[in-house]
């Protein structure tokens, strides 16, 4: 296959993929092709859409290459989609998911002692939307179960790896809307999740936006 060949063979592939592709998995596909030449044609697809100033960029995330929209079209595009702010994190979920993202992995007792409150049903709105996941149990009396997070996380907020993790302050400001979810004081629970339902999630402000996200709902 020649190189022109491969390169729109891979946008392609990106464009009507709906998560992040790894190399691996392009090398996978494209067996005949150099693996070298693979990761060239995406390095150039890459350069190309920042040369032209695209409204579309080619973006590492959660150890993949996803074509996404650029953060600053998303006005844009939300326009367009009329998202409802329902569908976004709230704050008590943004503070609960980044105690995870950086203490992970811990245990819904040891989130509630941070936070002060009963987490139970934001645990299940995160686990719902795929942002965290059980990565275990842990070794004491009552083998509670520890929360970690997902690839899903990652490309929620467009990070490669978890070195891209913002502080607590830029978790809070990624929302000022409205809080969709009611606390309760603290109060012994079981640690037994929700099953997970599967439920897509909406990208927040400032987010990437894949071709598959803006299709109508």
């Amino acid at each position: 296959m020649e190189d022109p060949q491969l390169k729109a063979a891979i946008e392609a592939l990106l464009f009507v993929s709906g998560s992040p592709l790894s190399l691996d998995r392009l090398r996978g596909i494209f067996d005949e092709a150099a693996p070298e030449s693979i990761e060239h044609q995406v390095q150039t697809l890459r350069q190309e859409y920042e040369n032209r100033g695209s409204g579309l960029m080619l973006a590492e995330v959660a150890g993949g290459w996803q074509l996404a929209t650029r953060p600053e079209q998303f006005g844009w595009i939300r326009k367009f989609k009329s998202v409802k702010s329902s569908s976004k994190l709230s704050r008590p979920a943004l503070e609960t998911l980044a105690i995870v993202a950086y203490k992970q992995p811990i245990t819904r007792t040891e989130i509630e002692a941070i936070r002060g409150v009963n987490i139970g049903g934001i645990m299940r709105n995160l686990m719902e939307r795929r942002l965290i996941k059980i990565v275990g149990k842990k070794d004491v009396p009552g083998k509670p179960m520890m929360y970690g997070t997902t690839p899903e996380f990652l490309q929620y907020f467009g990070m490669k790896d978890l070195s891209g993790l913002p502080t607590l302050k830029e978790f809070q400001e990624l929302e000022a809307g409205e809080d969709v979810m009611e606390e309760v004081p603290l109060e012994h629970t079981d640690e037994t999740p929700a099953a997970d339902s599967g439920n897509e999630h909406t990208q927040e402000v400032g987010a990437a936006v894949s071709p598959k996200e803006m299709e109508t709902e």
